[in-house]
């Protein structure tokens, strides 16, 4: 008798300690495709494009996101849709040129060049828009700039974090550009939210080689884990072996 309730004691044990029962406890794991639109690509000649991100680049992520999405993990995406008058295109303040730095509201504002305009074409995004449960749209505030896909300037909050609790997810992966202004934004945005963070390094873009080293460091020093190429199974693989 004694024997039968000690393996039922380790069958019970097993059975908490399952690959199943671990990744529900460990929630799902989603994918946040960062921006990834014509106006900040080479491929479309877009007004704000970074270095590198070509046609194959694109393509790339596409490629990515599709074996992502057949490995399980559920895909979503940011997309800045800015009105027309926004507080970060240069031409809406007089004087003014593009990259320049000013005080607005005691914040600092990079001005822009116009940029991802509501209903143009290099608004788009260009990875297949069928890959995305939600695409969350941000910059939308004419007063505000939104470099995260979490909120705003100004701590106003989009639907994301709404969205990904819903869909029970706890770990993110997150690529795209640009590396050092709305990827660094978004992935710490998450890590201070809660999520364990994962961002692919090769799926990044960024603006500058300065500005994208001191991101990939200041990512590093609040939590978020880079891996060089999107694995699957060593991305799930975090959700059993932390860290």
């Amino acid at each position: 008798m004694k024997g039968i309730l000690v393996f039922s004691m380790i069958c019970f044990a097993m059975l908490l300690l399952s690959p199943a029962r671990m990744a529900l406890a460990a929630g799902k794991i989603g994918v946040i495709v960062v921006d990834v639109q014509g106006d900040f690509t080479l491929w479309k000649n877009g007004s704000l494009a970074v270095p590198g991100s070509d046609e194959a680049y694109v393509k790339k992520v596409e490629e990515v996101t599709h074996c992502l999405k057949r490995a399980g993990l559920v895909i979503f995406g940011s997309q800045d849709w800015h009105p027309e008058d926004h507080v970060s295109f240069y031409v809406n303040h007089p004087g003014a040129k593009p990259f320049q730095a000013i005080p607005i509201g005691g914040r600092t504002q990079v001005l822009w060049p116009p940029h991802c305009v509501q209903g143009t074409e290099n608004a788009r995004v260009l990875v297949d828009n069928n890959l995305f449960l939600a695409l969350v749209k941000k910059g939308q505030d004419p007063k505000y700039d939104s470099y995260s896909a979490f909120q705003d300037d100004g701590g106003c909050k989009t639907e994301m974090d709404a969205i990904l609790k819903q869909n029970q997810v706890r770990t993110l992966v997150v690529y795209g550009i640009a590396t050092d202004y709305c990827v660094k934004a978004t992935a710490l945005d998450a890590i201070a939210a809660g999520y364990k963070v994962i961002v692919i390094e090769d799926l990044c873009r960024g603006v500058a080689p300065e500005t994208s080293k001191q991101a990939w460091e200041e990512m590093k020093g609040k939590g978020v884990m880079v891996m060089k190429e999107a694995d699957p199974l060593r991305i799930k693989s975090t959700l059993y072996h932390p860290g």
